[in-house]
């Protein structure tokens, strides 16, 4: 009850300004560690030239990062803008074949960037599970697209396929594994809903328009195929109100993002800082405190960076992709905690909700919670840190629930009744500032290492501040 009640404005003001105040506080003194140890012994890796005259070096640790706006970013450019003007030329002559330009033109890409044989695996891994689909069973889909999936994340088939593809360049591992996961996934959710489909069976056409769409091949978003076989074979083509307007605010956005992000990066140290826990451990508890808060942020602003280039595209292409994630700031439960919507929408769909239900049994709850953490697992690559943030997450959603029906008890939702909606939402906050953190200290395991979480809990629960 008291979650959906707005606090006075000046009561969130005020919150505002103890964040903002908090933030600032713990920045600076992440930027002075930055700009006093720049040329540490430690940081020489990491850290490398940049704005000389302004005597400031970058934070290059994110590899992902530094390709993708210096070695590859032309590649990124020459791809995506012919995708674009040949759609746009096809949606105006002739917008019913539109579907087969996307598909045709992905495939050409592919085949450029990672050549002959990398194209063979996909397309072996695709007629596979569409062969399976045929028999329209969802748990022998599941079963085999899980295989399909293991075998690009487990030894030693994983080296085996890797080994089909010759070419060397800088972004060719994560190329590969990015493009051979989401296309399992897509394959996945093709054959799903097409047992799902009660008569008829879907083209094997339809399936590689699906896979071979450009923009989401090697990095996503996933759409479900239910969703993008519909907008794909829309031939009527029209714009939602202002939605040009706001296609070009998006893509401006994302550029002046990137700029601050690259701001940031020649005065705040945040991923390489980290890797040294003996220069960490000599920081206040406030800057500890930011260290951990912004790789967070960091994380989410690179996914919605990515996501949000693409998903304009995409827009451009009269679809409805899934949105970028949602702020760290916002994310006070575990049930939001997702950096990937796509995916997130995918899980839910076939796995989570499907054996959860009604999410209001502790017992299908928990069995839907690890199922769904179990194929998470296998999606990101089973190994020692995947699996403690796993078990973290999985723990943390299933508390959420075992706490929520204890509170809706008979003596908590009287007692509960009887305050105000205003006073409910603000005790909820308590603990959900709490939940908020927990949450921060399970993700950085994932983003940084499981020493550094160690030593941030360390800081904020016993013996710091």
């Amino acid at each position: 009850m008291g979650i959906k009640t707005a606090l006075p404005h000046y009561e969130l003001g005020f919150y505002a300004l103890v964040v903002t105040c908090a933030l600032v506080y713990s920045m600076n003194g992440i930027f002075e560690a930055s700009r006093d140890n720049m040329n540490r012994k430690s940081f020489r890796e990491n850290v490398k030239t940049g704005w000389y005259y302004f005597g400031r070096k970058m934070d290059t640790a994110d590899f992902e990062w530094v390709m993708w706006f210096t070695t590859f970013r032309n590649f990124i450019v020459f791809a995506l803008s012919g995708h674009v003007i040949f759609a746009k030329l096809f949606s105006l002559i002739a917008p019913q074949y539109r579907s087969y330009v996307h598909m045709l033109y992905g495939i050409l890409a592919v085949l450029a960037i990672m050549g002959t044989n990398y194209l063979m695996v996909i397309l072996s891994h695709c007629l596979l599970l569409y062969t399976i689909s045929l028999v329209k069973s969802k748990w022998l889909c599941m079963i085999a697209g899980l295989c399909s999936l293991a075998s690009f994340k487990m030894e030693p088939f994983n080296s085996w396929q890797s080994g089909f593809v010759t070419e060397t360049f800088s972004l060719q591992d994560v190329l590969f594994y990015g493009g051979c996961g989401f296309s399992i996934l897509r394959c996945m959710s093709f054959a799903l809903e097409t047992c799902e489909r009660k008569e008829g069976f879907y083209s094997p056409l339809e399936l590689l328009k699906y896979n071979f769409y450009l923009p989401f091949f090697f990095f996503g978003p996933i759409m479900t195929f239910d969703k993008f076989y519909v907008q794909i074979n829309t031939r009527i083509l029209s714009r939602k109100e202002n939605e040009m307007w706001n296609i070009r605010v998006s893509a401006l956005t994302q550029l002046l993002v990137i700029l601050l992000v690259d701001v940031f990066f020649h005065f705040l140290y945040i991923l390489t800082i980290p890797s040294d826990l003996k220069f960490v451990g000599r920081l206040s508890d406030w800057s500890v405190a930011g260290l951990a808060y912004s790789n967070l942020v960091y994380d989410w602003v690179k996914a919605a960076v990515m996501f949000g280039v693409i998903n304009t595209i995409s827009t451009l292409d009269h679809l409805d992709p899934p949105q970028p994630p949602k702020c760290i700031t916002m994310l006070y439960v575990f049930a939001e905690t997702h950096f990937d919507r796509g995916i997130n929408d995918w899980l839910c769909k076939y796995v989570y909700d499907f054996i959860g239900e009604g999410h209001d049994n502790i017992k299908k709850e928990l069995i839907a919670t690890v199922s769904t953490f179990l194929i998470t697992t296998l999606w990101l690559g089973p190994c020692e840190i995947v699996y403690i943030w796993s078990v973290c997450n999985c723990f943390g959603l299933n508390l959420e629930l075992w706490v929520q029906k204890f509170f809706q008890l008979g003596p908590f939702a009287r007692l509960e009744a009887k305050l105000s909606e205003s006073m409910s939402r603000r005790i909820r906050g308590i603990f959900g500032a709490a939940n908020f953190w927990t949450i921060i200290l399970y993700n950085i395991l994932a983003l940084n290492s499981l020493d550094f979480a160690l030593l941030v809990a360390k800081r904020l629960l016993i013996t710091g501040f």
